[in-house]
């Protein structure tokens, strides 16, 4: 089974046991997370698409750790005017493995009774 969830205005396709790189949560290492904006669930067999979300649906996870991605390097210039500016960015970032993928339960059925027929003519 498998889910496409969003999480820091992006999509992840998980499924039990991934580990994923996300945009930082504020949360410490070890503490669980819902992340219940599921786009689609699929099971192998079924897919459901949600619109945009799925009720009900939602995907567990733990926090493997907290941490800064490699440094990026901007460097800006413009030629003939000695102008130039070095700068550099470490986007933080979380790590998450996944736990569980579960699907929205199903209300059970209730029976409904037989629409009753008029045996009698309505225009007397």
């Amino acid at each position: 089974m498998y889910a496409v969830v969003e999480t820091g205005g992006k999509q992840y396709r998980v499924q039990e046991g991934d580990v994923i790189t996300v945009e930082k949560l504020n949360v410490e290492a070890g503490a669980k997370v819902v992340l219940d904006k599921v786009l689609v669930l699929s099971d192998g067999e079924k897919c459901t698409v949600g619109a945009p979300y799925i009720e009900g649906a939602k995907v567990q996870a733990t926090v493997v750790e907290n941490g800064k991605a490699d440094k990026v390097i901007i460097f800006k210039f413009k030629a003939k005017k000695d102008y130039r500016k070095k700068q550099g960015h470490r986007q933080p970032y979380t790590m998450l493995k996944i736990e569980s993928v579960k699907a929205a339960r199903k209300p059970r059925a209730k029976k409904e009774a037989a629409p009753e027929v008029a045996t009698e003519a309505v225009n007397e």
